[in-house]
């Protein structure tokens, strides 16, 4: 690994499924509190890599969030996760799929990446493997799953497509890149749907400039081209990281969908943008404080 280097930068976002008006005090101390955590990891050379890990475990594991231990049963009653993770310098990544009841999708999705030749396991061929490689899962559901944050049950047996995911980018001090995102998907969803969660390229991508993670109603996502579009236009069309992210995030408004995306490019800029009504969102960088807030 190359010699350190002295900046560094961290984001996180846990959905823009937010609702005016309601309070999410509880959320933005828990981002703050996570992102804390993380700033220390990157601050002792920790790579981005494991920090987008450890940062989207602990959001599963909270329950707060549509994502792991706060994610809804689909229309049969089970609960299916996705969840991705790209390590921008050498674009390795992992992927997992309608993975029932996983305690951890994304460092299930990390194991992919790190131990096999493939990208993504879907379903039951992911369960196996996860449970193989010694991967913990829900013993006892519906003792397990938790309502999220500012979320009610009508919703989560709702089919009017209402979203949640958590993401994490990260600089590391090394100058590479990474990103994750896990969701429990959108509520009401029929067995077997996939959004853009855990297709790499669309809810999440990084490579050496710039690493990405989308929120939102998936299938617009992917219908827009998602985090690509975000990079290409980045890199390629000569678009600010604003600008990238909003060419994006334009094209699936006007497909008809809403959410939102973070980014940090490899200078260290860090981007927060969405087209609804709040996206949770948390984040700090070399000589600045952490900032947490749902709404603008």
């Amino acid at each position: 690994m190359a010699n350190a280097q002295k900046s560094y930068a961290l984001v996180l976002h846990a959905g823009a499924g937010a609702k005016a008006g309601f309070d999410y005090a509880e959320v933005d101390e828990h981002l703050a509190s996570l992102t804390l955590k993380g700033e220390a990891m990157l601050k002792s050379g920790g790579p981005a890599l494991d920090v987008v890990d450890i940062m989207v475990t602990e959001m599963e594991a909270s329950g707060y969030y549509v994502a792991g231990r706060g994610s809804a049963p689909n229309r049969v009653g089970q609960v299916e996760l996705d969840a991705s993770i790209m390590e921008g310098h050498t674009q390795e990544a992992g992927a997992v799929c309608a993975i029932k009841d996983a305690v951890n999708p994304i460092s299930v999705a990390k194991s992919v990446l790190q131990k096999t030749p493939y990208v993504t396991l879907a379903g039951s061929g992911a369960e196996n493997y996860a449970r193989v490689e010694g991967f913990a899962f829900v013993e006892d559901p519906k003792n397990y799953y938790k309502i999220p944050i500012g979320c009610t049950e009508d919703e989560l047996n709702s089919e009017e497509m209402l979203h949640g995911t958590v993401g994490a980018c990260a600089l590391d001090t090394y100058g590479n890149l990474a990103s994750a995102t896990s969701t429990g998907g959108v509520f009401g969803k029929p067995e077997g749907r996939v959004g853009d969660t855990p297709m790499i390229g669309l809810g999440t991508w990084a490579d050496g400039d710039v690493a990405i993670s989308c929120t939102g109603t998936g299938e617009f996502f992917v219908r827009s081209g998602g985090a690509l579009l975000v990079a290409n236009s980045f890199k390629l069309s000569g678009d600010s990281l604003e600008e990238a992210c909003w060419r994006m995030l334009d094209e699936v408004k006007r497909l008809g969908g809403d959410g939102g995306l973070i980014a940090i490019s490899k200078s260290g800029e860090i981007v927060t943008a969405y087209n609804s009504d709040g996206m949770k969102r948390a984040f700090v960088s070399e000589g600045k404080d952490v900032i947490s807030k749902t709404f603008k």
